[in-house]
């Protein structure tokens, strides 16, 4: 234990961030998954599946009312405005409130049809409008203390929304009727919280809603950058508002949980990308792209072993999880599962448009799959029903890496030539064979409890195997970070 403090200690401060940034988001995901076999519980599978809706909604109009000013633009803006940070954080706090306000009095006069459009009550949209008014304020918040490697304000706070919102969901959900209702507004009471102190905070230390250079930077910077974000958040979650509007919010809950389920490895797979990209970065600027190929090639095994074990112990998880209720989701658990080695294998590839600034590249690409995921839905749920949206799901992934690729092909032909390969392709192609057999093997295996429990037997064989290489790896990673 003194040992690890003594390391601890002697980390630079901006290590200790970076620790305590990924403790801090991986906790919240876990918090949050964690929480899902209380309120599949204790709500019907029609209002759960309601309520991943109205979380879906919100995670799209963030974008639209807000900008997404708080990501990338943000920290621009930060060292563009380095003599004025505070008034220009408070500047673009307040045109994200303009911007959500005057949306907020377009659903005024249209409230019939957007309810219609959106699938929701005006008690959760007025709740949802309250939430696209308050939250840019925490994320800015955030980015500002990231950019200034501040961590225990961020943690503490983050911690206190995710705990209250739970605990204080519990409550409501079982005092109150409107369940659904009663689980977003503890949402909502659980960022006003903490967010009102943040605005109070923003506008007392920069005295600024209206400079007319920072809203004009803030606009020509982000407003290209939407079809991007919107395309990326549309991949993600317009699945369960298409099976919402196309077979019902039963269906879509059925749905919610499966995906919740499978992409659980995303935690697992944001760390490693973490530890990677700037791994990967220094390689590449070292002049050792070979190193990054061997150092890379246990992962692309790990991630198709935990997408394996995921497909394998799908029905145990979801009971565990949800309930026999939803014992029927089972069936799209594999292509989800199968999916996120796609995103792993995508994200790789986009690692290396980023270090040469191809960003209009990543957003052609996110933007291809979007489109394809749309079109793929609309025709495939109307003949499948909720099981189709897994499959389309796949297919765009895999699509997205195959784009993904060629831009990566592309860029390390013109770079750093036509023989030099930085990943190891037969390994990638290898592995997705594997996983993609192993999906349609295990969908027909499921009732087979004894064949499944061998095949995780197999899974643990190949961890031992490749354990040496990942204890290589690990050291490699450390001594490059």
């Amino acid at each position: 234990m003194k040992k690890l403090l003594i390391k601890y200690h002697s980390l630079k401060v901006q290590q200790r961030a970076m620790l305590w940034y990924t403790f801090a988001n991986i906790l919240i995901k876990s918090i949050a998954l964690l929480s899902t076999p209380i309120f599949t519980r204790l709500m019907t599978t029609g209002e759960y599946g309601t309520f991943t809706i109205f979380q879906s909604w919100l995670n799209i109009l963030i974008i639209i009312s807000s900008l997404n000013m708080f990501q990338g633009g943000y920290t621009k803006g930060i060292l563009k405005y380095k003599d004025d940070v505070d008034g220009y954080t408070s500047s673009s706090l307040a045109l994200t409130m303009l911007i959500t306000i005057g949306w907020s009095i377009v659903y005024v006069f249209f409230t019939k049809q957007l309810n219609a459009f959106f699938g929701l009550s005006s008690v959760l949209m007025i709740i949802m409008f309250f939430n696209l008014l308050v939250m840019p304020a925490f994320e800015f918040w955030a980015a500002k203390l990231r950019f200034e490697y501040k961590y225990r304000e961020f943690v503490f706070a983050s911690i206190i929304i995710s705990f209250s919102s739970v605990l204080l969901g519990i409550i409501l959900v079982v005092l109150c009727k409107s369940k659904v209702e009663a689980r977003a507004l503890a949402d909502l009471i659980a960022r006003l919280v903490i967010c009102g102190w943040i605005i109070f905070n923003i506008y007392s230390r920069g005295k600024c809603l209206y400079e007319k250079q920072y809203w004009m930077f803030n606009l020509k910077f982000n407003i290209p950058l939407i079809p991007h974000f919107l395309a990326f958040y549309i991949l993600n979650q317009s699945d369960r508002i298409m099976i919402s509007k196309m077979v019902g919010n039963t269906q879509a809950a059925y749905y919610s949980v499966a995906y919740t389920i499978s992409m659980m490895m995303n935690l697992i797979i944001n760390a490693l990308n973490n530890a990677l990209t700037p791994y990967i970065y220094i390689s590449i600027n070292d002049k050792k792209e070979k190193e990054i190929q061997s150092s890379t090639a246990p992962l692309y095994f790990l991630i198709t072993l935990l997408c394996i074990i995921t497909m394998v112990f799908a029905p145990e998880i979801i009971t565990i999880f949800a309930g026999h209720r939803y014992a029927d989701a089972v069936y799209v658990v594999p292509p989800i599962a199968a999916s996120v080695y796609f995103i792993f294998v995508y994200s790789m590839f986009s690692t290396i448009e980023y270090y040469y600034q191809k960003t209009a590249k990543i957003a052609l690409a996110t933007s291809i799959s979007a489109i394809l995921n749309l079109v793929l839905n609309v025709y495939f749920i109307k003949i499948f029903g909720y099981y189709a949206a897994g499959y389309t799901t796949l297919f765009s992934y895999m699509m997205l890496a195959m784009i993904h690729y060629i831009f990566y092909r592309a860029i390390v032909n013109s770079k750093l030539g036509k023989n030099v390969s930085i990943f190891n392709m037969k390994i990638i192609i290898g592995c997705s064979v594997l996983v993609l057999a192993v999906m349609v093997f295990m969908l027909s295996v499921y009732k087979y409890i004894l064949i499944r429990y061998s095949i995780i037997v197999i899974c643990i064989i190949g961890i031992a195997f490749n354990y040496d290489k990942l204890k290589k790896m690990i050291a490699l990673f450390k001594a490059n970070r």
